[in-house]
């Protein structure tokens, strides 16, 4: 448990292809995309490390799907 692990030179660089998952409530969103989705209660959002919103899909496994298809590295954020 004490043994010392070299990570590794990537290990110190910021990721420039991180992206955030998390979360939106449907309340939170403009009507016409609330429109778009009436049988559901939240949507999980795609963010850029700048906070741009990339992406809104249905559930949560599909955000991560996406991201890495897209060769990004998600992350989730509560």
């Amino acid at each position: 448990m004490n043994e010392k692990f070299e990570f590794g030179p990537e290990a110190s660089e910021p990721s420039g292809n991180l992206v955030y998952i998390r979360r939106v409530e449907l309340d939170s969103l403009p009507d016409d995309v609330r429109k778009q989705v009436p049988d559901a209660d939240a949507l999980y959002a795609v963010h850029g490390a700048d906070g741009e919103r990339l992406a809104l899909v249905k559930d949560r496994s599909m955000a991560f799907m996406l991201a890495r298809q897209n060769e990004l590295t998600p992350v989730s954020v509560h």
